[in-house]
Parts: structure tokens; sequence; C-alpha cells
């Protein structure tokens, strides 16, 4: 990532989306309008640590709504916050949020209900309007790695384009 540094806006957009997407789904999963729920769902009560070029760094304690029966913290909603934190590194760089054409999440240990997490994503490469990025998510009291998602994430629309819909 030899490029120059991207404007400073780009971190500020990506935090900002990050933020509101953790408040609005507070207010989802209590008894909130609705707006952007299946995106926000996943990050509710989310403390965004870091947003700078390429990164996008989140806490979470696993709340007891995105847990299964056994109280762990459920895969779709892992899968869910990896790819959002991964579409927010990207915007920290291009400004822009991308959508998944490839992604893979990889498994090792459950967090529990209560358990604060850390999602580290980071851009890793990028080739034309494709981005690769991942995400490890761990547990922050012991280091201990719950899950890594990494995937491709691109636009059909030019950089500097507005208005159109993905």
């Amino acid at each position: 990532m030899g490029d120059p540094a991207p404007p400073a806006w780009m971190a500020d957009a990506a935090r900002k989306w990050l933020e509101d997407a953790g408040a609005i789904g507070k207010d989802v999963a209590g008894a909130g309008d609705g707006r952007r729920a299946f995106n926000a769902l996943p990050l509710s009560g989310v403390r965004v640590v870091v947003v700078e070029r390429g990164r996008a760094l989140c806490s979470l304690r696993v709340p007891a709504h995105l847990t299964d029966a056994e109280g762990n913290w459920h895969a779709g909603a892992i899968a869910a916050a990896v790819d959002d934190v991964c579409a927010a590194a990207i915007m920290s760089v291009e400004g822009i949020i991308k959508v998944s054409v490839h992604y893979d999440i990889s498994y090792f240990a459950p967090a529990k209900h209560h358990d604060e997490v850390e999602m580290d994503g980071r851009v890793v490469d990028q080739k034309g309007r494709m981005t690769a990025v991942t995400t490890e998510v761990r547990k922050k009291e012991t280091g201990e790695l719950v899950a890594i998602g990494r995937q491709w994430m691109t636009t059909s629309r030019p950089k500097g384009s507005q208005g159109s819909k993905l």
C-alpha cells in the first residue's frame, strides 16, 4: 500500500458508519424502528477503538441476543460482524462500502455471552476494483483466536462516481 495517504474524511466516515451501526443495532435489539437492522444487529454495542488507513479495530461484548442455546456467539452473527468490519477497513482507504464476492471464515474457539472480543480488520491487497481484506476476532482477555474472516470485496462502479447503486 505505497499509495499516498487517503483523505482523513474516509477514516472518519468509516468510524461513523461502524458507530452508527452499533447504536442502531442496540436500538433494533430492543424495540427500534428496524432501520439497517440486518447490517446493524451483529454490531449492536460495538465500540470503535481505531479506524485508520486500511484498518478498523473494534471491541464488542457478546450480547445475549446474538448467542445460541448454549450461550455461544452465533456463527452467523460472527460472520456478519466480520463482514462489516472488513467493509469499514476498506472504506477507510477508498471512501466506499464494497460488496463481498468471495468470503471465507474459519472458526477456532467459541466466544460466550458476556465475553469481550476484538475484531481487527485490515486491507491486505488491491487489484483494480477488487480489495482483499481480513479480520481476526480474538477474546480480549486472553487473546485466544475465535475466528478469521478473509474476503475479496468489489464495487461495480469506479472510484469517485456518485449516485450509483450497487
